[in-house]
């Protein structure tokens, strides 16, 4: 045979590239029931779909070449439900993953690849950090980060990062610059290690205190959902990536109605308390509205009095912000501001139009609300809100008080307002009003309680918001489903085909 050398060469080549870190280190990972950098990627992507880009990159140093089979990162091009997609995988098994120049070269490449040609990219990461001694120096630290746009975010197209092991250095910035990221519980998202950490500080430290999925989904808000095992993060990836564009110059990808998602709305009323003292959960009316088992929530355990969540209504992406009353009230805290403004962002880059769902007292007020600059919080959403340009659709369903009216769409920030029957708007909580105007509870003088009560509820009702046509409509609830697929109808073709502007395309990432 022509070339027997050169054929039996290249095969052996491949197979050493492809056996990662070594048989030892492999079998370890199955044992501990952990996929490899390969095997996450199979399971990701569509069957014999994934091209490698790199499979025969090594170390820049001569001594580590043999020992670095695709330098620990393993990058290329696939298919998830037929549509493109960029992936890098960070393979622990080699060098920790450990960013170096080379690997570094084919997780740009992904990038760019990705961006100019509008699809996905996806970054699964695992990684010790940056590889020393290749990075010590100034000259090797130049040559790692040497490109000014490495960081930078424009939203051209969607990213999602999976925190799957140990995750610092690089791994830690490609989970934060992504769209949406998911961390398996165990795993630890920090900027360095926990023994570089004590080294520096002179404490001792765990994974979990550190950067464990607690901290990150509850307290810094970084992640969006936690799961317990690879696969389930592999397919949060791939159900996220189906409410979104491949690029942010094409609307959403529209999907069948699943049979039975107009019969749930018939009892919304079961869920909402007659009372606007009783709390209700806004999750189980949101899921009542849209698309049988289309509910996608983000960030899930962070700032819990707002809930941020995907949906499609009549096959159609969506983007709901909702005060949730089962927590704190609904009361719009500082993490509740910080969860939305990123919300909006994302649904604005990629064109998903946004419907939001008032029943809020306010903004959290006290001591510890304006040490977590609230004031603040509160007008970056607002600027947000006036600069999205995809649909904007705002539903008024109890009480809505203050400027935080305007936060949820309120007072000309929403292209479209109605009201349920049950809307109560006002500067403030009536019986509040009363308190600080005239100084008495209901025990002080219940008679004369109850005559200011009335005069402070005057006008608050959503036939007088509709009256001055600050709601375009009064609605009952069981109505909400059919309103929304007939004025997202109306909307379908507004900004160039369902494209925004995006004019929050470069706010910075971080949540």
């Amino acid at each position: 045979m022509k070339f027997e050398k050169n054929v039996k060469e290249h095969e052996e080549r491949k197979m050493k590239a492809k056996s990662m870190g070594g048989e030892e280190k492999l079998s370890r990972r199955r044992k501990e029931g952990i996929m490899n950098a390969r095997e996450r990627i199979d399971y990701l992507l569509d069957s014999d779909s994934f091209y490698e880009s790199g499979l025969f990159a090594t170390s820049i140093l001569a001594q580590d070449r043999e020992k670095t089979p695709a330098d620990g990162k393993v990058a290329g091009f696939g298919k998830i439900n037929g549509r493109d997609v960029g992936v890098v995988s960070n393979d622990f098994t080699v060098k920790g993953a450990s960013s170096s120049q080379v690997n570094g070269r084919k997780m740009e490449y992904i990038k760019n690849v990705s961006k100019d040609n509008g699809f996905p990219a996806i970054f699964l990461g695992e990684s010790s950090g940056a590889r020393m001694p290749d990075i010590m120096g100034a000259r090797n630290i130049i040559g790692i980060n040497n490109d000014p746009g490495q960081y930078m975010r424009l939203r051209e197209v969607p990213w999602a990062a999976a925190c799957l092991g140990n995750s610092f250095g690089n791994a830690t910035w490609y989970s934060i610059m992504s769209d949406f990221t998911v961390m398996k519980k165990g795993a630890c998202l920090a900027i360095s290690s926990p023994r570089l950490v004590e080294l520096a500080t002179k404490k001792d430290v765990d994974y979990e205190e550190l950067g464990g999925w607690k901290l990150h989904t509850e307290v810094t808000g970084m992640v969006d959902l936690a799961v317990d095992s690879d696969e389930e993060a592999l397919d949060a990836i791939k159900k996220y990536l189906s409410y979104l564009p491949s690029h942010c110059n094409e609307p959403p990808p529209r999907k069948s109605v699943p049979a039975g998602s107009d019969d749930s709305v018939n009892n919304i009323l079961d869920l909402i308390p007659e009372s606007q003292k009783q709390v209700f959960d806004v999750r189980k009316v949101i899921q009542c509205i849209v698309d049988k088992d289309s509910y996608f929530e983000m960030k899930d355990r962070f700032g819990k009095s707002l809930v941020t969540a995907l949906a499609r209504i009549d096959g159609k992406s969506v983007g709901i912000i909702a005060n949730n009353p089962m927590f704190k009230g609904g009361v719009i805290d500082a993490d509740a501001a910080d969860k939305a403004i990123s919300f909006l962002v994302h649904c604005d880059s990629y064109n998903i139009p946004i419907v939001m769902m008032a029943d809020q007292p306010g903004f959290q007020v006290g001591v510890e609300s304006e040490r977590n600059s609230m004031p603040g919080k509160a007008i970056n959403w607002l600027n947000a809100l006036a600069l999205v340009t995809v649909p904007k659709i705002a539903i008024i369903m109890r009480k809505s008080y203050g400027l935080a009216v305007r936060n949820m769409g309120g007072s000309g920030n929403a292209d479209e307002v109605v009201a349920w029957w049950t809307s109560e708007v006002s500067f403030m909580d009536p019986h509040a009003s009363v308190s600080i105007v005239y100084g008495i509870n209901e025990s002080d003088d219940p008679d004369k309680y109850q005559e200011y009560i009335k005069e402070a509820s005057r006008d608050t009702s959503a036939y007088d918001l509709a009256s001055v046509y600050g709601a375009k409509d009064v609605i009952d609830p069981r109505e909400t489903r059919d309103y929304l697929k007939r004025i997202l109808e109306v909307y379908s073709q507004k900004k160039n085909n369902g494209v925004g502007q995006h004019l929050l395309k470069n706010w910075p990432t971080g949540l």
